[in-house]
């Protein structure tokens, strides 16, 4: 569904809280709803200047980005209330990042196979959003992913950078303040990549910008 039928869906929501439904001044979620805030992220690895993410990815918080990134298809699937946390996540963390808004927003591409079985790119919807809340521009495909890598989840610190290393590409020239967008982070591994492809594009400072962060276990 488009982005301007959803909009057009929620604006018909009530004012009620997502996750308990109890009326609220300011959706998507009241207080006691709101997911875990991400604790301080470790050093970004480079060549991040600075990364940070919205919420934990734990309890609640995983919850909604369980539903936000993977809707059933078609409309039985349409999951408004996950998609207005998310992306109200997503503005409420544009106020927060590290060293102001940048010149351009930019999402990790999916793989083109990917983008065609979920039919939408959950770091491009966050990239629109933190880019409409900052009030600058946002380049969705900027990027390319070459590779279809395997999911990271279940992988060390070690193969995740292997898996993920030269699976991007610039498609043009980028500026030199950029803020690169995921929906999870964990070791920052694919976002180290996507930045040094954006470095080679004459980026200069990048921040990684995320919704949820999850600690590698074990």
């Amino acid at each position: 569904m488009s982005a301007w039928w959803r909009a057009a869906l929620e604006l018909l929501l009530p004012s009620a809280c997502a996750g308990c439904g109890r009326a609220v001044a300011e959706r998507p979620l009241c207080a006691a709803c709101r997911p875990a805030p991400a604790p301080a992220l470790p050093a970004p690895p480079a060549p991040l200047a600075a990364w940070c993410a919205a919420i934990a990815h734990t309890g609640a918080g995983a919850e909604w980005v369980r539903r936000f990134k993977y809707p059933r298809p078609g409309l039985a699937g349409l999951d408004l209330a996950a998609e207005a946390v998310a992306l109200g996540l997503a503005r409420a963390q544009a106020r927060c990042v590290p060293g102001g808004p940048p010149a351009l927003v930019v999402p990790v591409p999916l793989h083109p196979r990917r983008l065609r079985e979920r039919g939408f790119s959950p770091a491009a919807s966050l990239a629109r959003a933190l880019a409409r809340e900052a009030r600058v521009p946002v380049a969705p495909v900027l990027l390319a992913r070459l590779r279809d890598t395997p999911s990271q989840t279940h992988l060390s610190r070690g193969a995740r950078r292997a898996n993920v290393a030269g699976a991007f590409a610039p498609r043009r020239p980028a500026p030199a303040r950029v803020w690169l967008v995921d929906d999870v982070a964990t070791t920052g591994s694919t976002l180290a990549e996507a930045a040094a492809a954006l470095r080679r594009a004459g980026a200069r400072e990048i921040t990684g910008v995320c919704l949820a962060w999850r600690p590698l276990l074990g």
